[in-house]
């Protein structure tokens, strides 16, 4: 069976092509005489009375266009595509299909510039709609799915939780355009759609697959197997260890994070010796991860003899510290990288490296100190203060040590670290506390200090915010206004509380939309009317997220919320 594909031009230089021939004049001389233009290229084509010569170019093209088109040979046609696999998740209800739509039309419309106006910015609203989707377990309509995977081309932080909407489907959809060829080797995880297929597979199937699928099939049935048994997902990937490519290797790698255990332990140490750097790398920090394993312990005793508690000195106790003075060949085995970056000393760099990859659990007792705070609070000797505090910082972010960051980042109510601190990182020692101390912490900062620091420290926060987050930032803002604060250094916040502030919030805001009256100078004013419609817009997006939320639960929203646009 055949059907009218086409087929590849004629090749140049053929009679099809060049010279008049029996056909009339040939598309390369044609072509020839626009580019150089009928003033300097004679036109190979007869004129028609009263024609000009940029005329009969045109007609001759035209001619030349239909012969060309009407003498293409069928090729064979290419085989059809088997049926799509089911998804039996349940559908989205109508009203929450109707609102993906929507979504979806408006990532393409094209942008306004200039202010934004008061009505909601949909495309920051797709992610979050997303992920409430997800967490319901519904499917992505059918008819949605090409414009699902086409924002998601667009925005790579939309894939996961896109792909996992998509499920089965998607996949299938992406093995027909190569422009959604991205579907087929990225995500991880529970949140790609392969982990929930592969979950239903026999061992025999899963076997299959990981031996022959595509590499986000692969990704899907190892992350499968490994939830289910963590040892038996650890023997499926050293099957296939080393016959895969280095950029493979290294994203399997990293999915041995989520069920990680002693039991890696042996796999890990022998990944350690991976002709891939990136790989070493990667080994080395999830054996770190793991208190009890010979890597934390050899690189314990490194820091050891690195840093000690000085009772000698004048003023009391502090810590002395005496960096490596060379970086050894089992020291670039376990990790620990040889050159620094621009700008910093060798001894400091391999210093820090050696610490961060410590147990943290080692420091009271080799500092003979009660706990974290009583460490972090000891002098340090010949400005090691920084260097040293900062790889604490790492590791209680990278062990996950809510003591420790505790400890580093101090009272909430204290003065910021000034600039010269790069060292510390709240935002990273944060992502360490649980959530609810964590909004509190901010909460207590924002109240303190204003928003002016605040913005990575509210975007390491559980969304929706909690009480009292969402409270402070709304007091601050409105601060900000009544202070004639300039509205536009805040933008940044107000695009975070779009997105997270508790829509419960949005009837309280109500009160600040009102332009006061009186007179007022020009910037005055325009300050005053940003304000209003920033508000106005916070209010508009947070009714909106609530229709959403019962839109996607199967409830009625109110109308005039639910069909809001920009």
């Amino acid at each position: 069976m055949t059907s009218p594909t086409t087929s590849p031009l004629p090749p140049t230089g053929s009679a099809a092509t060049s010279g008049t021939g029996p056909g009339g004049p040939g598309w390369d001389d044609l072509l020839t005489a626009a580019l150089l233009g009928t003033e300097r290229r004679a036109v190979p084509a007869r004129p028609r009375p009263g024609q000009d010569a940029a005329g009969a170019l045109l007609d001759a093209a035209a001619l030349r266009t239909v012969r060309r088109r009407a003498a293409l040979l069928p090729a064979p046609a290419r085989a059809r595509p088997g049926a799509a696999p089911r998804d039996d998740r349940p559908a989205l209800p109508d009203a929450a299909r109707r609102r993906l739509a929507l979504l979806l039309a408006d990532r393409a419309a094209p942008g306004g510039g200039g202010r934004r106006g008061g009505a909601p910015d949909l495309t920051e609203l797709l992610p979050q709609w997303l992920a409430a989707a997800n967490g319901h377990g519904y499917r992505a309509p059918e008819a949605l799915l090409p414009a699902l995977l086409e924002a998601a081309r667009a925005r790579s932080d939309l894939r996961p939780a896109a792909l996992a909407l998509g499920g089965p489907r998607a996949l299938w959809l992406a093995r027909l355009n190569p422009q959604w060829k991205y579907a087929l080797r990225g995500g991880t995880a529970a949140g790609f759609p392969g982990a929930a297929a592969a979950s239903a597979r026999s061992p025999e199937d899963e076997r299959r697959v990981w031996q022959e699928g595509l590499f986000a099939e692969r990704v899907g049935v190892l992350a499968a197997v490994r939830r289910r048994d963590p040892a038996a997902g650890r023997d499926l990937l050293a099957s296939t260890w080393a016959k895969e490519p280095a950029e493979d290797r290294l994203m399997l790698l990293d999915s041995l994070r989520a069920e990680l255990s002693a039991g890696d332990e042996t796999f890990l140490e022998q990944a350690l010796s991976d002709r891939s750097r990136n790989v070493r790398a990667t080994a080395a920090e999830l054996l770190t991860a793991l208190p009890g394993s010979a890597l934390a312990a050899r690189m314990a005793e490194r820091a050891r003899a690195c840093v000690a508690l000085d009772r000698t000195a004048d003023g009391g106790a502090r810590i002395v510290v005496e960096a490596p003075h060379e970086c050894d060949g089992g020291m670039q085995r376990d990790g620990v990288v040889a050159k620094p970056p621009a700008g910093r000393g060798e001894r400091s760099w391999w210093l820090s490296q050696l610490v961060e990859a410590a147990p943290l659990a080692i420091w009271c007792e080799r500092l003979g100190v009660g706990g974290a705070a009583e460490a972090v609070a000891l002098p340090v000797a010949d400005d090691w203060q920084p260097d040293l505090h900062a790889a604490w910082c790492r590791a209680a972010a990278r062990q996950g040590d809510a003591e420790w960051s505790r400890a580093l980042l101090g009272p909430a109510t204290s003065p910021p670290a000034p600039a010269s601190s790069s060292w510390l990182d709240p935002a990273k020692l944060l992502s360490a506390l649980p959530p609810a101390e964590r909004a509190g912490w901010v909460a207590e900062f924002v109240a303190a200090h204003g928003l002016s620091e605040a913005f990575r420290l509210l975007g390491v926060c559980a969304v929706p915010w909690a009480e009292p987050l969402g409270a402070a930032v709304v007091d601050a803002l409105d601060t900000a206004r009544r202070a004639g604060g300039y509205p536009w250094s805040f933008s940044g916040v107000m695009g975070l509380a779009e997105r997270c502030l508790d829509p419960a919030q949005a009837d309280r805001l109500e009160a600040l939309t009102t332009v006061p009256e009186g007179p007022a100078d020009g910037a005055a004013a325009g300050a005053t009317g940003y304000w209003a419609e920033a508000f106005q817009r916070l209010i508009g997006t947070l009714r909106l997220r609530a229709a959403m939320r019962a839109e996607l639960a199967g409830q009625d929203a109110d109308t005039d919320t639910a069909t809001t646009r920009p």
